[in-house]
């Protein structure tokens, strides 16, 4: 800890300081029950997402093992081309936000597929844009969560570190510019004691 000067222009500049810690602290202390709140949305959002994925896999099922007989497997039946973002502000972080994808779908004979392969197709491309949503999601959560780390780790610094500090200085510089006013005081009058009366003698 470095050592602090024991001057009126000290106590000023660590006044200042405390004064700044305490108005932050509150914004700090917002700013972390936003983030907190936001997680807690995404989290819950990713759990739909999730039990909405599961449902649309259970419709898949009975078409994957009709496809299989056929001789073939869906999994490259439809591929994501790309997924769509766009970017919003959450509490001061810039995150993804799921906007869609873009699918590529196998070049299929349709005189030689069966009717039911274009619900399918269907089908699967819904868990496939389920899927890609809950992987921005998962980046949103981790983003929110890394600021939040951050965003604890100020309000810990200026609860336990900066204003504790700031308020001992400031005592301990009062302390001592109350002492060296005490001592000058008594300076004043021991000099004062010493020196020949008015109107005495030569």
């Amino acid at each position: 800890m470095a050592k602090i000067k024991l001057t009126k222009t000290e106590l000023k500049a660590q006044t200042d300081a405390l004064k700044r810690f305490q108005r932050f602290l509150p914004m700090l202390q917002l700013k972390k029950q936003q983030l907190q709140g936001e997680i807690a949305g995404i989290v819950a959002k990713a759990d739909s997402v999730a039990l909405r994925e599961q449902d649309l896999r259970k419709r898949l099922d009975g078409w994957v093992s009709l496809f299989a007989a056929g001789g073939d497997g869906m999994d490259d039946l439809v591929r994501v081309k790309s997924i769509r973002t766009s970017r919003a502000n959450i509490a001061g972080v810039e995150i993804p936000v799921f906007d869609g994808i873009d699918t590529e779908t196998k070049p299929l004979d349709l005189w030689a597929t069966p009717a039911w392969l274009d619900d399918a197709v269907a089908a699967l491309e819904g868990v496939l844009s389920l899927q890609s949503e809950r992987a921005v999601l998962q980046e949103q959560r981790r983003l929110v969560t890394e600021e939040l780390r951050t965003t604890s780790q100020r309000v810990n610094l200026f609860e336990k570190v900066k204003i504790p500090s700031c308020k001992e200085n400031i005592r301990v510089i009062k302390i001592a510019i109350g002492d060296e006013q005490t001592a000058a005081v008594t300076r004043g009058k021991i000099a004062k004691s010493r020196s020949p009366g008015e109107g005495e003698a030569a």
